[in-house]
């Protein structure tokens, strides 16, 4: 399944999981073409994202495990080894702005999860 965005930027949907295969309010991992994505079912506030699941910090592929939060209002997810805290949304490092990871849009379709590459 392809969607091009405004940027015309081709996506490709890639099936990752089920909706029950993520807790709610936290995070699990898929492997797609190759790559480690993190998913977070951010059920508090009815939203779902996809990150990197390599920590940049110390390449560890944590992000999937950490725990997830708000700041100022911003949806983050802090590294579970070494709290470097990364935007959901533009997956840039808050706590530390040499960092950064990257992000994948989410669809949620008839209970499975999809995430764009």
């Amino acid at each position: 399944m392809e969607l091009i965005n405004n940027t015309k930027d081709r996506i490709t949907w890639h099936k990752a999981c089920a909706v029950e295969d993520i807790p709610e309010d936290g995070g699990g991992c898929a492997l797609i073409e190759g790559k480690q994505i993190a998913i977070f079912n951010f059920a508090r506030r009815g939203e779902w994202y996809a990150t990197d699941n390599e920590c940049p910090h110390r390449q560890q592929m944590a992000v999937s495990r950490g725990m997830i939060g708000s700041h100022d209002g911003e949806p983050k997810v802090a590294c579970p080894f070494h709290k470097k805290t990364f935007s959901l949304q533009s997956g840039q490092c808050l706590n530390d702005e040499t960092y950064r990871i990257n992000t994948f849009p989410v669809m949620v379709k008839e209970n499975l999860v999809y995430i764009g590459l």
